[in-house]
């Protein structure tokens, strides 16, 4: 039995390092999506030729910088979905992680008893716990991915809205937010896990 939280043990160290990829494409969306904001944004004020001033006499100006900007746009959008398919690939890989892990308690070809997964060993984890951490784990990001697809959808369609700040606005702090992995819950499920290393 010990070794085999040993083994779930390092199951959870890998979703750790999988954790750590899914903040850095966390933080690379963010920026990509700020990015695409300001250029939505900048796009309402250049469709206004009244906001050109003085530069309204040189022939063309006002169409060649809005062509310049959905240009830098959709390089941006091109960005953000391919950052997208990298955090669907750690949705896959964490996927794996939790299908791999319950074939771990089999013992043979038999399926341990609901009395054996709640068998707790001194302050190590029961194989329960292991079951379920990983499990919610796997579900959060892929609830995660799900809404962060939405909002990187929707955007295109939010870039012709003539006053989209505000949409703008609410859908980057839903990003930044990742309400569908929320860090005490995380925390607690390592916690368990790792109980041994605590006391």
């Amino acid at each position: 039995m010990e070794s085999i939280v040993r083994k779930y043990q390092q199951r959870f160290r890998k979703v750790k390092d999988e954790m750590f990829q899914w903040e850095e494409l966390q933080s690379r969306l963010i920026s990509q999506f700020s990015n695409a904001s300001c250029i939505i944004q900048r796009l309402q004020v250049i469709q206004n030729s009244r906001n050109f001033g003085g530069l309204k006499c040189v022939d063309g100006i006002q169409d060649a910088v809005l062509a310049k900007q959905m240009v830098s746009l959709q390089n941006i959008f091109i960005s953000m979905n391919k950052t997208m398919e990298e955090l669907h690939s750690v949705v896959r890989s964490l996927e794996k992680i939790v299908r791999d892990s319950k074939q771990l308690v089999k013992v043979g070809s038999a399926q341990p008893t609901a009395k054996q997964l709640k068998l707790r060993v001194g302050v190590k984890p029961t194989l329960a716990d292991c079951l379920d951490g990983l499990r919610l784990l796997q579900e959060m990001h892929q609830s995660e991915y799900g809404l962060k697809l939405s909002i990187v959808s929707a955007l295109p369609g939010i870039a012709l809205k003539p006053s989209a700040s505000g949409d703008l606005s609410a859908l980057q702090q839903l990003l930044v937010d990742q309400p569908n992995i929320p860090r005490e819950e995380v925390q607690f499920i390592y916690d368990i896990i790792f109980s041994e290393d605590i006391s």
